[in-house]
């Protein structure tokens, strides 16, 4: 397993450009499978788990070719219901549930993984398979959902912490293929729907409402081929904007969307962090006296669980204290026994973490333990004094486009080495 090496201190400053998001790009990639005809993504990133995604499509039949971004799908025949093996180690590979049953009026799928950030059940998109006509079970590790047709209806898919984003996303597919007019309530409101709606739409489904909690889909008897471009990553996009506040440098985004990164601007400000925000750009500048903010994750439009982490870093860096509420996932604080290794003074009380900034950063050993904690401990390294080994980034490579690239381009002294 490769380990990052970053020795601090360096202040960050040029461009870096944003990749295509994530998590837009793996529900896009199963949206393909709901027709016979050639799909066409572009500005796909270069992640593990796009390529995982791929091999899923391909392990349905799928015809797959990727180059330099782009990814042409043309699934003229699904065979079968894809590698058990691959589905189960990634969460995002939920989202074939919906293509599946869109297209076959059946799926099995493997229960997925991903990071360990606590639980995060599947009950809603099966109660929105159900919601469609489908009769759902779960047995020796598989999804088995199954219907004569699918039939428009009504579903609520609000959960404990809010809206499902894969479960909208799972329904909102199946449902383009189904018979009459279906109603999402309580829709999860992310730019990655609004983005999935107008490939859809593009496609030649009806749905109108995508980024409002209500979704309306009027089926259609078939789905064509299209092509799209996938949105900037708004994740990847507020990690550097942080790593840029951290250092105290000056940096610019490009290929970016700042409109859906309100939030996490609108708290790096608080923070006293200078912004500037131009047509798809956006320039971090160094705050004059950095302050500390209170932040509490919530569904979009609040401030992403994603970003959390990251935001700890700055507070780190801020005087004061700072209390960070995690609101989505109950386990979202793994970083914080990491950081604690390089000198951090951290509570957790119940769902909140007490931050006591200002104090300084050493460089240390420490372990990722998901994707977004993994770049927490990156942007801690970067702004601590001395040599910061982060260990497992295969967590980091899921989600971070050549993150060690991009950083040293930015003037980081960031190496990437074998791991121990």
């Amino acid at each position: 397993m490769d380990c990052l090496v970053i020795n601090g201190g360096a202040t960050l400053k040029g461009e870096v450009k944003i990749s295509g998001a994530k998590n837009a790009a793996l529900p896009l990639m199963a949206a393909t499978l709901l027709t016979r005809e050639e799909c066409v993504l572009r500005n796909l990133p270069n992640l593990s788990d796009v390529q995982f995604m791929a091999r899923i499509l391909k392990s349905l039949g799928a015809s797959v070719m990727m180059s330099r971004g782009t990814i042409r799908v043309r699934a003229k025949k699904i065979e079968g219901f894809g590698d058990y093996d691959l589905i189960r180690k990634m969460r995002g590979s939920i989202c074939i549930l919906g293509p599946l049953m869109g297209r076959l009026n059946e799926a099995k799928v493997s229960m997925p993984g991903g990071c360990v950030i606590g639980a995060r059940p599947i009950d809603l998109h099966l109660k929105g398979m159900r919601d469609l006509g489908a009769k759902v079970r779960v047995e020796a590790g598989y999804v088995h959902a199954k219907a004569k047709e699918l039939v428009g209806g009504e579903s609520f898919l609000g959960g404990r912490c809010g809206p499902t984003v894969l479960g909208t996303a799972n329904l909102m597919m199946a449902a383009t293929l189904a018979k009459g007019r279906s109603v999402i309530h309580s829709a999860a409101c992310e730019p990655e729907i609004e983005d999935l709606a107008k490939f859809l739409n593009a496609m030649g489904a009806k749905i109108s409402g995508a980024g409002s909690p209500t979704i309306t889909i009027r089926g259609v008897r078939r789905l064509g081929g299209a092509e799209h471009r996938v949105i900037p990553d708004r994740i990847e996009a507020a990690t550097y904007a942080l790593a840029g506040a951290v250092t105290g440098g000056d940096i610019t985004l490009r290929n970016c969307a700042p409109g859906h990164l309100s939030a996490v601007l609108d708290k790096m400000r608080e923070a006293g962090v200078r912004l500037q925000l131009g047509r798809g750009t956006l320039r971090v500048l160094p705050a004059k006296q950095l302050r500390s903010v209170d932040i509490t994750t919530m569904p979009h439009a609040g401030f992403p669980t994603d970003v959390q982490a990251q935001m700890m870093v700055l507070m780190l860096k801020s005087p004061g204290i700072s209390i960070i509420t995690e609101r989505i996932f109950e386990s979202r604080f793994m970083h914080v026994n990491e950081l604690a290794r390089m000198g951090a003074d951290i509570s957790i009380e119940g769902p909140s973490a007490i931050v006591k900034g200002g104090l300084p950063l050493s460089g240390a050993d420490v372990m990722a333990s998901d994707l977004r904690a993994s770049a927490a401990l990156v942007l801690a390294g970067l702004s601590a004094s001395g040599v910061t080994r982060v260990n497992r980034v295969y967590h980091i490579d899921r989600g971070y486009e050549d993150i060690d690239g991009k950083l040293r381009a930015l003037g980081a002294n960031i190496s990437r080495e074998p791991g121990q």
